[in-house]
């Protein structure tokens, strides 16, 4: 009987997370749970599926400049330790997940240590809104790129780097078990009441400038409107930062954690306010108007506002070449901006179907109701590595 295929997988956030756990499943369906074995980083959804990280990820949940300098002796040892672990477990072929920071550093550090271990980074740096020396540098670093933007392939080919388009995993979150009637029942919300879904993202930075705005939101919301329900689906790598935080709020909130009540949430929701980032996609999907908001570090901020080549932070805003979901970006993410534009979607239902009809064409554009990404992520793994089944 031959050995098992080593996949090594290296996910720093929770959205890596997520897109690494169903890369994972996918494998295990398509080779079968014997004939595949996984080693690398990874959160708490790829533990499920059977990865032992040999640290915690929500320490390399990092952005900005200052942070990232500050973080730099750690992330520096982590990439060592990562490469350490492909050293003694010998993978047949490593995927890098999101996190380019990160990730470029392990990509490095195997491509030194092991030359032929087949490399494939899986979503690829957003060359087309900033920073397009990124390819040029992704293709130096990996032998092979899973991009989940359609648009994605033209600036790495030009730069030698083949490219497979899997699609984006968050277009493929499945709500067919989702019961917003079950989360009603669990926290006691009635039946006709509204709710606010907040989402402040899921790295510590994130949480740290973004929730507070969002507080100042839902308090003026709540002095306004005392019978708003408030529920947080908290990210497993800051739900303990999340709770510490609301605690110290005025008014109650619901803070929820695990899967499950996420999406059950999502279904429930009237309108959310969402931090930028994957969760618009899912948000979107499940039929839910959003108010996005994000603030960065002043420095980190100011650079970037001059490399950035489009208008828009959110994917389906990019796709739809339009503000279909409000952006409070920076000082625009304040307490009376973001009720204002709550209260304007909670007044008015019709305002609120618009927005959802909107997003879903926004979404279509982007690929919606097309293949499985994990499953076309993990026909890509196994055709770099020739191990096709």
């Amino acid at each position: 009987m031959t050995r098992p295929l080593c996949v090594m997988l290296v996910a720093a956030e929770a959205s890596g997370d997520d897109r690494g756990a169903g890369l994972m499943a996918a494998l295990k369906q398509r080779l079968g749970p014997d004939r595949v074995r996984f080693v690398g980083v990874g959160g708490a959804r790829m533990a499920e599926e059977g990865l032992v990280s040999p640290f915690d990820i929500a320490e390399l949940s990092i952005l900005g400049l200052l942070e990232g300098l500050l973080a730099y002796p750690k992330v520096v040892r982590r990439a060592d330790e990562t490469a350490a672990l492909a050293a003694r477990e010998k993978p047949d072929v490593a995927i890098l997940i999101d996190s380019w920071g990160f990730t470029l550093r392990v990509a490095q550090r195997l491509k030194a240590q092991q030359p032929n271990l087949p490399l494939v980074k899986y979503v690829g740096p957003q060359v087309w809104a900033s920073r397009p020396g990124r390819a040029a540098t992704l293709a130096r670093s990996v032998d092979h790129l899973l991009s989940i933007h359609a648009f994605d392939a033209p600036y790495f080919e030009k730069e030698g780097l083949p490219v497979t388009f899997v699609g984006n995993s968050a277009l493929s979150v499945d709500f067919s078990g989702a019961d917003p009637g079950r989360l009603r029942k669990r926290l006691g919300i009635g039946a006709e009441a509204d709710i606010l879904l907040v989402l402040p993202g899921s790295r510590p930075s994130e949480i740290a400038r973004v929730l507070p705005p969002f507080g100042e939101g839902v308090r003026i919301l709540k002095a306004e409107r005392p019978d708003l329900e408030v529920v947080i689906p908290a990210a497993p790598t800051v739900a303990a930062m999340v709770k510490d935080q609301v605690a110290g709020w005025p008014d109650k909130v619901h803070v929820v954690e695990g899967e499950e009540a996420k999406l059950d949430a999502m279904k429930a929701a009237t309108v959310a306010l969402a931090c930028s980032g994957t969760v618009t996609t899912e948000l979107a999907l499940a039929g839910v108007p959003m108010v996005v908001g994000y603030r960065l570090g002043p420095v980190t901020y100011a650079i970037l506002k001059r490399l950035i080549r489009t208008p828009y932070v959110t994917l389906f805003n990019i796709a739809a070449q339009d503000f279909v979901a409000p952006e409070l970006i920076q000082d625009d993410c304040n307490g009376p901006r973001i009720a204002r534009e709550i209260a304007a979607r909670l007044d008015a239902p019709s305002a609120r179907q618009q927005q959802v009809r909107a997003q879903y064409e926004a979404l279509d554009k982007m690929g919606r109701g097309g293949p499985d990404p994990s499953e076309a992520a993990a026909l890509a793994v196994l055709k770099v590595v020739g191990a096709e089944p």
